[in-house]
C-alpha cells in the first residue's frame, strides 16, 4: 500500500509555519547588510554613477525590499499566532536588542530609494520623495522607541552583568544614529522643494545623532572594559567586536552629511531675528566642524576595526566557529565604515582614501556573498526537514521549544 505524501499546498504551509516559528528579530540584520551593499554600489568611487553600478544597486534594493517584506510577514505571523513570544522577546537580554535591526534595516531602503530611485533615475518626483520623507519620520519614531524604551527595558526587565555584556548593547541606541544618516540623505533632496523642510530634517538629524552617539560612546567604554577584564567573548561572540564600527562609522557619515546641509542652508532667508541662522559664516564653520568630527569618528572606527581583526586572529582564525545568523551582523558595520571612507575620499580629494575605501567595499561585498550563500544552504535544509515531517499545525508547546535552530542561530526558551 502506497502512502501519499503531503500535497504541494500542505508542503508550502508547513514550510511557512516552520519559517515563521524560526523568525527572529536578528533576521533584519540581513536587511541592514544587503542595504549597505546596495549603497556601496551607488557610491563606489570608480565608475560612480555608471549605468552598470546603478542597475546593480537597484537590483540589490529590490532584493532587499522583497526580503524585508518576507521577514516582516514571517515575524508578524509568529507574534500573532504566538503572542506570548513577544513578551519573551522583551524580557530576553539576548534577543531584545535585535529589535533595533528593524528600523535600521528600513533606513537602508530609504537611503537607496532617495539617492538611486528618486534622484538618479528621477522616479516619482516630489510626491514620491515626500512619501519617503513620511516613512523616515515613522522610522524616527520606531528608532526612538527602540532607544528609550529598549534601554529602559534593559534596566528594569532584564538581568545583565559585565562578564556577559556584549556589543549587542549598542543596537538599541545606534538606531538613532542610523535614522540620522537617512535624514542627512533626505535633506538635500528636499531642499529644492522646501528649504524649511530641509532645515527641520537637518536639525532633527543632529538631535538624533547627538543622543545616539553619546549613548554609544558610553556603551563602547563599558565594552572596552569588559574585553580587558573578562577577555574576548567565546565562540561566535567574538564577531560582535566588529559592531563598534557601526555607531562610529555611521555617526561620522551622518555628521558629514549634516555639515554639507548646513553649508547650503545657511544663511537661512527666513531667519527672522536669529543671528545664528542668518549669519553668513555659521554654515561654513559648521561644515568644517562636521568634517573634523567625521574624521575623528573614522579614526575611532579604524581603531575598533584593528582590535576586531586582532581578536579574530587570536580566536576565529585558529578555531573556526559554527555558522549562525549573527554572522550577518558583520556586513553592516563594515559597510558603513567603507561608506564613510569613500565619502571622506571625496571631501579630501584623496586617492589613498578612495583606494582604501574601494578595497574595503569590495571586501564587504564578498563577505555579503559568502554569508548569503551559507544562509541559503541552511534555509534549504530547514525547509527540507519540515517537508519530511508529517504536517501538523504547530502547537503552543512546539513554538516555545527549549532548543530551536534558526539559520544556525540557536533560539533558547524565552529568546523569542
Amino acid at each position: 500500500m502506497t502512502v501519499k505524501g503531503p500535497s504541494g499546498w500542505r508542503r508550502l504551509t508547513a514550510a511557512f509555519s516552520t519559517l515563521s516559528l524560526k523568525a527572529h528579530p536578528a533576521l533584519f540584520a540581513v536587511i541592514m547588510g544587503t542595504g549597505s551593499v546596495s549603497n556601496l554600489l551607488h557610491i563606489f568611487p570608480y565608475g560612480k554613477g555608471s549605468r552598470g553600478l546603478m542597475i546593480a544597486s537597484l537590483a540589490f534594493f529590490f532584493l532587499n525590499l522583497i526580503l524585508f517584506c518576507i521577514f516582516f510577514f514571517l515575524a508578524l505571523a509568529k507574534y500573532v499566532m504566538h503572542p506570548d513570544r513577544w513578551k519573551a522577546v522583551i524580557y530576553s537580554p539576548v534577543t531584545s536588542p535585535y529589535l533595533g535591526t528593524f528600523p535600521m534595516g528600513l533606513t537602508t531602503l530609504i537611503n537607496v530609494a532617495v539617492e538611486v530611485i528618486n534622484i538618479h533615475f528621477e522616479f516619482g518626483g516630489k510626491g514620491f520623495l515626500y512619501f519617503i520623507w513620511a516613512v523616515w519620520w515613522l522610522d524616527v519614531i520606531m528608532s526612538a522607541l527602540c532607544c528609550w524604551v529598549g534601554v529602559h527595558a534593559m534596566m528594569v526587565n532584564q538581568k545583565h552583568s559585565l562578564d556577559t555584556m556584549s556589543a549587542r548593547w549598542l543596537l538599541p541606541v545606534v538606531t538613532l544614529i542610523v535614522a540620522s544618516s537617512s535624514g542627512g540623505v533626505l535633506a538635500p533632496a528636499i531642499q529644492k522643494y522646501s528649504t524649511y523642510h530641509c532645515l527641520i530634517t537637518t536639525v532633527a538629524s543632529v538631535f538624533l545623532v547627538a543622543v545616539g552617539l553619546t549613548l554609544a560612546l558610553m556603551v563602547l567604554t563599558i565594552y572596552l572594559a569588559r574585553l580587558i577584564i573578562h577577555n574576548i567573548p567565546p565562540g561566535h561572540g567574538v564577531l560582535s567586536v566588529f559592531l563598534p564600527l557601526g555607531p562610529t562609522g555611521q555617526a561620522g557619515f551622518a555628521i558629514l552629511l549634516q555639515g554639507l546641509s548646513f553649508k547650503t542652508i545657511l544663511p537661512y532667508s527666513h531667519s527672522g531675528s536669529s543671528e545664528f541662522l542668518g549669519s553668513s559664516t555659521v554654515g561654513d564653520f559648521l561644515y568644517l566642524a562636521c568634517i573634523s568630527i567625521a574624521f575623528i569618528l573614522w579614526s575611532l572606527a579604524t581603531m575598533w576595526m584593528m582590535y576586531a581583526l586582532l581578536a579574530c586572529h587570536s580566536t576565529v582564525f585558529r578555531a573556526p566557529v559554527q555558522f549562525k545568523i549573527a554572522f550577518w551582523g558583520l556586513v553592516f558595520p563594515n559597510g558603513v565604515y567603507a561608506n564613510l571612507t569613500i565619502l571622506l575620499g571625496e571631501i579630501f580629494d584623496s586617492h589613498a582614501f578612495r583606494i582604501y575605501g574601494a578595497i574595503y567595499a569590495c571586501a564587504v561585498i564578498v563577505l555579503w556573498a559568502s554569508i548569503a550563500a551559507r544562509s541559503l544552504v541552511d534555509i534549504k535544509e530547514l525547509i527540507t526537514r519540515s517537508n519530511e515531517l508529517p504536517f501538523e499545525a504547530p502547537s503552543q508547546s512546539s513554538s516555545a521549544g527549549t532548543s530551536q535552530t534558526d539559520l544556525g542561530f540557536k533560539q533558547k526558551e524565552g529568546s523569542g
